[in-house]
């Protein structure tokens, strides 16, 4: 069975840059699509990016394109986010698709989830 697990989350000041991963355990292959998603106090869970099993394919919310990018290696996930801003702050959640081709945008198409790191950022 899949499992997800998060790492990286904090508390920073606008303006700073911050680095989540996601590592995958209990999956031999690597042939599965990933995505990040967060959720804010009182918001529906909201993607952010997502990328094919050979990471040749991203995709991005316009919340965060140009800011913050999606990336793999082996089995680790990663979401480099820069230029971050108080209405980053949220629940940050990685997910996983077997299905490694298609990314979508939904979260409900994501079976596997993480557990949740919390980024907070000040003004």
């Amino acid at each position: 069975q899949m499992q997800l697990v998060e790492s990286g989350g904090g508390l920073v000041q606008a303006g700073d840059s911050l680095r989540l991963s996601c590592a995958v355990v209990g999956h031999r292959n690597s042939d599965y699509a990933m995505g990040w998603f967060r959720q804010a106090p009182g918001k529906e869970r909201a993607f952010l990016a997502a990328i094919t099993w050979s990471g040749g394919t991203t995709s991005y919310a316009d919340s965060v394109k140009g800011r913050f990018t999606i990336s793999r290696d082996q089995n680790t996930l990663y979401l480099q986010m820069n230029s971050l801003k108080p209405e980053d702050t949220a629940v940050y959640y990685c997910a996983a698709k077997i299905d490694g081709i298609t990314i979508p945008t939904i979260a409900t198409r994501y079976p596997y989830w993480g557990q949740g790191t919390q980024v907070t950022v000040s003004s």
